[in-house]
C-alpha cells in the first residue's frame, strides 16, 4: 500500500510540476510577446503565484515520493537512472530557483510600470531573456527526467 500511494503522489505532482511550468511559461512568454503592460502584469502576478502555490510543493514532494519509491522498491541510490534523474532534477531546480527570484523582481517591475503608466523598464526585459534561457534549460532535463523513471536504463 506504501508503495502505490507514494506512486500515485509521486506521478501526480510530476504532472502537477510538469503542468503548471510549463502553461506558467507558456503564458507569461506570449504575454510578453505582446508587450501590453497591463497583460504583462496580469501573467507575472499569476506566474509568480502559481509557483508558490502548486510548483513549490510538486517540487518537494517530487523529491520525497522519488527517494520514498527508490526505498521501498529496493533500488539504489548509486542505479544509473536514479543518479541521472536526481542530477537533472537538481540542474533544473538550478535553473527554477533563480527564475523564481527573477519572476518575482518582474512582477514588481510590470506592476511599477503599469501603476506609472510607463513602458517596462530595460531591466524587465534584461530579466525576461534569462528567463527564457533558464527555462529553456531546464524544460529538456525535466523531459529527460521522465525517460529515465520510467525506462530505468543501466550502463
Amino acid at each position: 500500500m506504501a508503495y502505490l500511494i507514494l506512486k500515485w503522489l509521486h506521478i501526480l505532482s510530476a504532472t502537477i510540476l510538469f503542468g503548471t511550468g510549463i502553461g506558467s511559461a507558456f503564458y507569461l512568454f506570449m504575454a510578453n510577446r505582446t508587450r501590453d503592460v497591463a497583460a504583462i502584469a496580469f501573467a507575472v502576478r499569476h506566474v509568480v503565484l502559481a509557483d508558490w502555490l502548486f510548483t513549490t510543493p510538486a517540487v518537494i514532494l517530487q523529491l520525497l515520493t522519488g527517494l520514498g519509491l527508490v526505498h521501498v522498491t529496493g533500488y539504489s541510490l548509486g542505479d544509473f537512472w536514479v543518479v541521472g534523474g536526481l542530477g537533472l532534477y537538481l540542474f533544473a531546480g538550478a535553473c527554477w530557483v533563480p527564475v523564481v527570484f527573477m519572476q518575482i523582481r518582474m512582477r514588481r517591475l510590470a506592476d511599477a510600470a503599469l501603476q506609472s503608466g510607463t513602458p517596462l523598464a530595460a531591466d524587465y526585459w534584461r530579466l525576461a531573456r534569462r528567463w527564457v534561457v533558464l527555462g529553456a534549460l531546464a524544460f529538456p532535463a525535466i523531459v529527460a527526467v521522465f525517460y529515465l523513471m520510467i525506462f530505468k536504463p543501466t550502463l
